[in-house]
């Protein structure tokens, strides 16, 4: 047991779902049920009864919560008492990232970072991947997140995703299309919709480093959620991060790309980043959250 799986019991309590607490600390609904179960196993009775919507808390189940918040407001304090007397509270980081990141990744990562860290404040520079490069380069950021970042610089994994292609539904690719997905060739004579996502790796950079180029690109967008519109819409097929899909795929064939093509994004610091003592705080608190249950 640690302290990911008290938060969370104490997470469960308040959302009176499982589903809806592990939403709040990060992890899959799998895994939340799996902890809880790991918890009770532990302590020899159980804290929830599972209803058919949401879940009960025993009558022992409601000790052991007051006792974790207790427990856990305890921890905070003593935290806040370790940033004071090492003058963190009122320290500033900057961290830079490219669009897509700063919009899926890292607002649930941020959030829990603050919980634990009040006092401090985390200012986020949004910009292309070259953007973030330079200024991690030249200490204008202490922190930024960099795509597919090489093993020397010792980069924080905060999650990675595969391309895939997306096209209307109705598209005679999607017929001819095997259950092992689509090729770049196959896409790369098509009417494309091309987003960048405010990256350099983006469709067309694909296909470069596939040997191939793109013949008749329609319309060039930042945004990958315009993109999937202009798809749904007919006017081409294009290529995006497969965690930049839009939740409503109405109208849209969704399909992988073969072989598969994944991006990694990781958290480096730049040479002011590495001397600050508040950036390298940050730095262990994000590798908490990113995998909340581990020991730390």
């Amino acid at each position: 047991m640690n302290l990911a799986h008290w938060r969370l019991l104490v997470a469960v309590a308040d959302a009176g779902t499982i589903s809806g607490a592990a939403q709040r600390v990060g992890i899959t609904q799998s895994g939340a049920s799996q902890a809880i179960a790991q918890l009770e196993a532990a302590l020899g009775f159980a804290v929830f009864n599972r209803e058919r919507r949401q879940v009960g808390i025993t009558a022992l189940g409601e000790q052991v919560i007051d006792h974790a918040r207790t427990m856990l407001a305890g921890l905070q304090a003593i935290r806040t008492l370790a940033d004071d007397s090492q003058g963190l509270s009122g320290a500033r980081i900057r961290l830079a990232s490219f669009p897509s990141i700063v919009s899926t990744v890292l607002p649930a990562l941020l959030r829990d970072f603050h919980r634990r860290h009040p006092g401090i404040e985390i200012a986020v520079v949004e910009g292309s991947d070259e953007e973030v490069e330079r200024w991690l380069e030249s200490g204008a950021v202490e922190a930024g997140v960099v795509m597919n970042p090489a093993a020397e610089r010792s980069a924080l994994t905060l999650g990675s995703d595969v391309w895939v292609a997306v096209l209307p539904q109705a598209h005679a690719l999607t017929r001819r299309a095997t259950e092992r997905g689509i090729g770049l060739h196959e896409l790369a004579a098509e009417p494309f919709i091309l987003a960048t996502g405010g990256c350099a790796v983006n469709g067309q950079r694909l296909m470069e480093e596939a040997g191939l180029q793109l013949r008749d690109v329609r319309i060039t967008v930042r945004d990958w959620a315009s993109a999937c519109v202009l798809v749904r819409e007919g006017m081409g097929v294009s290529l995006v991060p497969e965690s930049t899909l839009p939740a409503d795929r109405h109208g849209l064939r969704v399909l992988p790309i073969t072989p598969g093509i994944r991006r990694v994004f990781g958290l480096v610091c730049s040479e002011v980043g590495r001397a600050s003592r508040a950036t390298q705080v940050f730095v262990r608190g994000l590798g908490v959250a990113v995998d909340p249950l581990a020991p730390h």
